[in-house]
């Protein structure tokens, strides 16, 4: 089915976008402004033609008409006049707004919520995101079932239908709740294969560096750029849903297992955060997070908020953690300036060879630790094999049947490994 036509009337989306302020939203510190514009860039994402854009200040949602009876009036007003058949709106609905407002309106009602799911939903490739995306669209849908039901059957298809579809969602409760259920359990079994493939990571001593931030600041052109990495690459929120791994060569041959993870975007629908947190965890089992930020974005402070706040929720708060500025090619001199440098930041361009260098390195120095010597007897080559894998080894000298290795060997690993290592260290610096 296709994202923006109905297959039965080949109507494609015309939408209006709808933003009510209210005193909690102000009090939030959100500019309201810059969350319109990344829904107009979320519904460019979803192949919707955006025609105008509405806004409403409140000091509280109206709990019928949510943006209140005379503003739906102006609001369907402009639909008539400019041809719409879609509202889509910067907040989250109840299933009494949505039916309210359909029937008053005669259009298809999308939340933020809804409009986010939707464009995950077309995303959505292997068995485990098309699994984590039908159980955050059917858990945000259940008790909003009564204000859907009659838009789906009307409108038919184009955005807010994809992924479950309208015959499921029309069917009773107990249904869905069963198919909650079943996902879960789907999922579950994703979850142990996941878990199997981290566990032999884990013994075979790669190190793993992971790659988070807000949506489209630029991670699948880095994995792609550093590591040659076959990835979907566009100029679009959530080109990517499918963490995907490569292997990186560091400047002094040392392989690190870096990956791609699903872009954030602030007010990710906790259902869709629940959904995939299994696949978000493979930021916990990353010996160092790489924080991608779009340094040239209007929103750059607030998206990189959003990236703390949910690696808060996901308890890698505490990580070792580099922040790279990129896009620093789409920058003024002046906005340059103003970005934090030292220790800890790098700004950069994917697309730049030198600057990829810069990477590599700062990689390395963030994952090297201490210089230790080993005395490594020459039959013991698994030994000398998980030296090259777990460290960087920087020299090595051979002395009758031993050989010594001068091995730089972060804290983490050493922690890691010390039980096989320890009785051969020789020197430490």
């Amino acid at each position: 089915m296709s994202l923006t036509h109905d297959t039965q009337t080949d109507v494609q989306d015309r939408a209006i976008l709808v933003s009510l302020v209210t005193d909690q939203i102000k009090r939030t510190g959100i500019d309201p402004e810059l969350s319109l514009q990344e829904l107009v860039q979320l519904a460019e994402t979803a192949g919707v033609e955006v025609v105008d854009v509405l806004r409403q200040n409140k000091e509280t949602p109206d709990s019928r008409w949510f943006i209140g009876k005379g503003k739906v009036e102006e609001l369907r007003m402009a639909a008539d006049g400019l041809g719409a058949n879609t509202a889509i709106f910067d907040q989250e609905l109840s299933g009494a707004q949505v039916r309210n407002l359909e029937e008053a309106l005669d259009l298809k009602i999308i939340d933020r919520t809804q409009l986010i799911l939707d464009i995950f939903a077309g995303r959505a490739k292997t068995r485990e995101g098309i699994i984590q995306v039908e159980l955050a669209q059917l858990s945000y849908l259940l008790p909003r079932l009564s204000g859907h039901g009659k838009n789906l059957s009307r409108l038919g298809g184009g955005i807010g239908t994809r992924g479950p579809g309208e015959s499921k969602l029309e069917t009773d409760r107990r249904h869905i709740r069963g198919r909650i259920t079943e996902l879960k359990r789907q999922l579950d079994d994703v979850v142990k294969t996941r878990e199997l493939h981290r566990e032999r990571r884990r013994k075979s001593g790669a190190v793993q560096v992971a790659l988070v931030g807000y949506t489209n600041a630029g991670k699948s052109t880095l994995l792609k750029q550093l590591t040659d990495a076959d990835v979907y690459i566009e100029n679009q929120l959530f080109a990517t849903l499918d963490p995907t791994s490569r292997v990186l060569q560091l400047p002094a041959g040392k392989e690190v297992v870096l990956t791609d993870t699903v872009g954030f975007i602030q007010n990710l629908p906790h259902d869709l955060v629940a959904s995939f947190r299994a696949t978000l965890e493979e930021v916990n089992e990353a010996n160092l997070v790489l924080h991608v930020v779009d340094a040239s974005s209007p929103m750059r402070e607030e998206q990189m908020e959003v990236v703390d706040s949910i690696l808060q929720e996901l308890g890698a708060a505490g990580k070792p953690r580099v922040v790279l500025f990129n896009k620093s090619d789409l920058c003024q001199p002046e906005q340059l300036e103003m970005l934090p440098s030292g220790r800890g930041y790098l700004k950069i361009s994917a697309f730049n060879p030198d600057d990829l260098a810069r990477v590599t390195g700062l990689i390395a120095d963030e994952l090297a630790g201490d210089t230790l010597v080993f005395r490594i007897p020459g039959d013991r080559g698994d030994l000398s094999s998980l030296l090259y894998r777990v460290g960087e080894v920087q020299d090595t000298q051979y002395e009758e049947n031993d050989v010594l290795y001068s091995v730089r060997l972060n804290k983490e690993d050493y922690e890691k490994w010390g039980y096989k290592l320890a009785e051969f260290v020789v020197q430490q610096d």
